[in-house]
């Protein structure tokens, strides 16, 4: 991804900030997904891999995890760690979510992304991340995303590249994906009580 707006880096990723990890609970993420355990999962936007090692930790042993970032030392990283710890079912692909991800048609049954959508906005790539994870989704599969909601906060992205689970619903409608679930009650809790993100699944 290039950098148009100066707000994202590179990779998508936010350039200042706290890592997901220290306030988002991926295993409770992946909870919510009601995975029967043996599903070809993406961890789209996965940076040191977080997310791909709990659900590794989560599923089965016929589970096969994809974990897929733009940024080549967070995938060398990935490498390097499965292999010291032996790992066979996570798999580090280096990838461009918008452009062209390495990962035949009809492959997964379901991806997650954390904190990653805003990015396209920011990128003004929205359509071609959609096709390219409608691509490589099974029929029946799904596609599922969590980030910050539209609001003000004290972290987190600028307001306007945040989207609404509506914004996301029309985009993603567009593509020939069906909104499924919508879980507004996820994330870390706001000082008004709300929580941060939310959760919107489709289906392919």
């Amino acid at each position: 991804m290039s950098n148009k707006t100066g707000l994202m880096p590179f990779n998508g990723h936010r350039i200042q900030g706290r890592s997901s990890e220290s306030f988002i609970d991926a295993r409770e993420v992946i909870s919510r997904l009601k995975l029967k355990g043996d599903e070809v999962f993406l961890d789209a936007g996965c940076g040191d891999g977080h997310t791909a090692f709990e659900a590794y930790d989560m599923m089965n042993q016929d589970a096969v995890i994809y974990a897929v970032d733009i940024y080549e030392p967070s995938i060398q990283d990935l490498e390097e760690e499965i292999e010291a710890k032996k790992i066979t079912r996570i798999v580090p692909v280096l990838g461009n979510i918008a452009g062209d991800i390495p990962i035949p048609d009809n492959t997964l049954d379901m991806t997650l992304m954390i904190n990653v959508f805003h990015g396209f906005v920011a990128q003004e790539n929205l359509h071609e991340a959609v096709e390219e994870l409608k691509r490589i989704t099974k029929p029946c599969g799904k596609i599922a995303i969590m980030d910050y909601k539209k609001k003000e906060t004290k972290y987190g992205p600028p307001f306007f590249v945040r989207q609404s689970p509506e914004e996301l619903e029309d985009l993603f409608k567009g593509h020939d994906l069906k909104l499924t679930e919508v879980d507004n009650q996820i994330g870390e809790t706001l000082e008004d009580g709300s929580k941060s993100h939310y959760l919107v699944i489709f289906e392919k």
